[in-house]
């Protein structure tokens, strides 16, 4: 990698995808298999053309036909194959006939590797535009363990050709950062849009094990996926892993609790649920077909222009220890939360939220720039299978408990406010703790920061000993 001047800043120069495999190619230990399905053999294409392949390929295949893959890499249970579960078993599959064929005492430098997709490209009626799984498995050292990523990717071109050479550059930066930036785990991730533009391709979700990536937190490598633009939504449970996002949501009644967690308190826990109880007992929400998704906008993360990592970091430990699948976004207007959860599920929807929250959607600042404006926002919104339940509020100055019978809109809103009321899309949370009601996460923060006792009691069982176990949000017990 170089680095040319252009006046008085320094930009880095981006190899070509030739460049790319030439290298990989040229370097002797570098050995390993492609196995490409779906959308042709477009990523070892490149290692053909670019010359010096017949140190590096071992082998090269697709087995297009549903059944030779199925000999091949055995049966799905659901019948696809566009799956993340196909992925594993091809690359399985594929190093382990690396190890059995290849002779370690003969090739003792050698640094394994393979490569594999199965992939949907888009379409005949170009309704659907394509998405598919990419991995490799590979060594760095020949006496360590293989590592692993693993990505998912959705297509925005719409076209066949272009999807098939979109994807083989991918694969080549894959490779290429795998080898070479491995130990820049944040760089290796740019990289992966080298010589591709973002507008035609997005990575929606991306998982790094093995011994180089011990120190690889997939959450915060989640973040980065939002804060390089390289999609608009990212999910990941407690156990840390990244969600595919389609695999939680698709057919699933949703409840999403949306706030900064920071920390996340006994309001935000008591809202939620009391929210569920509710929301279960709606027509058609089957509990065991629902899932509670706590999401934080991208800007809610920015402090002053910036994202704070380790601030993300202690949310993220905090939610995940209390069991919670968590959804990071740049949905800043809700409107644009629930048309993202509409295009995986036409089940129920439910937004548990606060006075203040359910005020803001009523404000016509965030749809000025909607062509058809407020109207157009709120048909996104509040469309046939979406509800608000609403936490009350308590006035600050007044000690009035605001509802949604109390709260105040916009003079010009107020009717557009009570015909969504009238029509049940607003449920107010009857059953609250008042006693939880004068707690707020930035006066929490504000204590924990200050040395100030007695915000432990704010908190849900076990956070504050969790806070200050791990020092978290800048808890400084001296």
């Amino acid at each position: 990698m170089t680095i040319v001047l252009k006046g008085d800043k320094e930009i880095e120069h981006i190899p070509s995808t030739k460049s790319k495999t030439l290298r990989v190619n040229l370097n002797k230990d570098i050995y390993g298999t492609f196995a490409e399905i779906g959308a042709g053999q477009e990523t070892v294409r490149n290692f053909f053309r670019a010359g010096g392949a017949s140190g590096t390929i071992a082998k090269a295949m697709s087995a297009y036909d549903k059944d030779f893959s199925d000999a091949i890499y055995g049966l799905e249970d659901d019948g696809r194959y566009v799956t993340q579960s196909r992925l594993k078993k091809m690359l399985d599959h594929e190093i382990r006939l690396v190890e059995d064929r290849i002779s370690r005492k003969r090739h003792p430098n050698k640094l394994f590797f393979t490569y594999a997709n199965t992939v949907a490209t888009i379409d005949f009626s170009k309704k659907y535009k394509g998405h598919g799984w990419v991995g490799l498995r590979f060594q760095a050292d020949p006496t360590e363990n293989y590592n692993e990523i693993i990505i998912h990717i959705r297509f925005h071109q719409t076209d066949t050709q272009m999807q098939q050479e979109t994807l083989g550059v991918l694969g080549v930066n894959l490779i290429y950062g795998a080898y070479y930036m491995h130990d820049q785990p944040k760089k290796l991730l740019k990289s992966l849009y080298d010589n591709i533009d973002k507008d035609d391709l997005e990575i929606d979700l991306i998982n790094f094990s093995g011994p180089r990536f011990l120190k690889v937190d997939n959450r915060l490598m989640s973040l980065q996926l939002l804060k390089n633009e390289m999609t608009e939504a990212v999910m990941f449970g407690p156990d840390g892993n990244n969600i595919f996002p389609e695999a939680l949501l698709y057919k699933k009644n949703l409840l999403t609790l949306r706030g900064s967690f920071r920390p996340v308190t006994k309001v935000n826990m008591t809202m939620y649920k009391k929210a569920y109880e509710m929301f279960i007992q709606e027509n058609k929400v089957d509990r065991k077909n629902t899932e509670v998704i706590f999401e934080i906008t991208l800007s809610n993360l920015s402090a002053e222009g910036e994202i704070d990592e380790q601030d993300f970091m202690d949310r993220a430990e905090l939610l995940c220890s209390l069991g919670q699948t968590v959804m990071i976004s740049n949905f800043r207007e809700y409107y644009r939360l629930v048309e993202y959860f509409s295009k995986h599920t036409k089940h129920r929807m439910g937004l548990s939220m606060g006075v203040s929250s359910l005020v803001n959607i009523f404000d016509e600042k965030y749809y000025r720039h909607l062509s058809g404006g407020m109207f157009e926002g709120f048909g996104k919104l509040f469309f046939k299978n979406l509800k608000i339940y609403l936490y009350p509020m308590k006035d600050a100055e007044t000690g009035e408990i605001l509802n949604s019978e109390s709260l105040k809109v916009h003079p010009d809103m107020e009717d557009l406010y009570h015909y969504f009321k009238l029509h049940d899309k607003v449920a107010d949370i009857t059953d609250f703790d008042p006693d939880t009601l004068d707690i707020y996460s930035k006066e929490v923060l504000k204590m924990i920061s200050e040395g100030k006792s007695g915000w432990e009691n704010m908190l849900p069982k076990g956070v504050a000993q969790l806070i200050k176990e791990k020092k978290l949000f800048g808890y400084n017990c001296d």
